[in-house]
């Protein structure tokens, strides 16, 4: 064989083993190695509350290696504008880019991502455990499983129980409990029933009215005062975080506390809660997302039970109340990165 000829055959095996050695290479890179990821986040409407968990997931993301500003990560940011038709258009988007996961805020979008795909990993904020949400399925041993591709942050009912019990500490002559919950999302109808029972628990009569559209909220609202009641328990779904400040601001009009089990709602103008920071919240579906993209695998990011709640009190609702927080809650404020306690 000629010298030339040789020569060019060695080095196109070379160059063949480069290749090949390179694609090897890449198929065992993480996602963050391989490329930039991108991460699609669904909301389904936008507020202060949904908001902060929004912000909360993207510090989380950031102080893990994953920036927008240098590179590190790109985030598609969807809302669905209150609009549930919207919801499979913008999954069906974020599929058809192949992303590499998915956030959802809060449960609308989660049980409708678990519907849309098996194998996009899936990180869940603001929004019950698979069980609660009717997303498991029994396994070969009868053991009801999340969803595979499920991950993120999740909360159980456990803290209804508590919250509602704020009104027998705090309100000690109140009787009569008003609520409106949504009839067409399985948390809030499952949170109703928890209510329910801990009101009988607590000796409370429970008023409540079903509402399915936040247009509707003005006009329930007013039902439920006609019916003297004496605190309103805001229970967090999305009809309340939607038209809360119509609510808030019929009951303050008429001197009735606003209890509720979340942060976020306190720092609109509710006057008491023991619950979860949304933004906290949502800073542990961030953290939970970025294990997966720098090693790959869903199993290194397992599904997490909320870890931070606390006990808050809006000063102005109390005054305007003109009552005194029991002790071991706190101030809350308001900033546009997160919610603060106020020692």
């Amino acid at each position: 064989m000629k010298p030339a000829i040789l020569s060019a055959l060695t080095a196109m095996m070379i160059l063949i083993g480069c290749s090949s050695e390179s694609s090897d290479n890449q198929a065992n890179k993480s996602p963050s190695e391989k490329k930039t990821p991108t991460v699609g986040y669904i909301q389904v409407f936008e507020d202060q509350t949904l908001d902060a968990a929004r912000k909360g997931f993207v510090d989380a993301l950031k102080e893990n290696g994953f920036n927008e500003d240098s590179g590190t990560v790109k985030i598609i940011f969807r809302s669905a504008q209150n609009d549930q038709a919207n919801i499979p258009q913008i999954l069906d988007y974020f599929i058809g880019e192949k992303v590499d996961a998915i956030a959802t805020n809060p449960t609308v979008a989660m049980i409708a991502a678990v519907g849309k795909t098996k194998t996009t990993p899936i990180f869940m904020m603001v929004g019950p455990s698979p069980e609660i949400a009717g997303i498991t399925k029994p396994d070969s041993s009868g053991k009801a499983v999340a969803p595979a591709n499920l991950s993120g942050v999740y909360e159980t009912l456990e803290y209804i129980d508590t919250s509602v019990a704020l009104i027998r500490q705090t309100l000690p002559n109140a009787k009569k409990v008003g609520t409106i919950f949504n009839s067409s999302e399985p948390n809030s109808v499952n949170a109703m029933n928890r209510v329910r029972a801990i009101c009988q628990q607590l000796g409370l009569e429970l008023v409540e009215a079903s509402v399915t559209n936040s247009n509707e909220t003005q006009q329930v609202m007013a039902s439920l005062i006609d019916k003297n009641i004496d605190v309103f328990f805001a229970l967090p779904d999305n009809i309340i975080f939607a038209s809360f400040e119509t609510v808030n601001n019929m009951a303050t009009e008429k001197k009735i506390p606003v209890v509720t089990s979340e942060a976020g709602l306190v720092a609109r103008g509710a006057f008491i809660a023991y619950g979860a920071d949304f933004y906290q919240w949502g800073h542990q579906a961030g953290v939970v997302a970025a294990k997966y993209l720098k090693s790959g695998d869903l199993k290194s990011a397992p599904l997490e039970l909320v870890v931070e709640r606390k006990r808050v009190f809006n000063p102005k609702a109390a005054a305007a109340l003109g009552i005194t927080p029991p002790a071991g809650f706190v101030e809350l404020k308001y900033t546009q990165t997160r919610l603060d306690c106020k020692d």
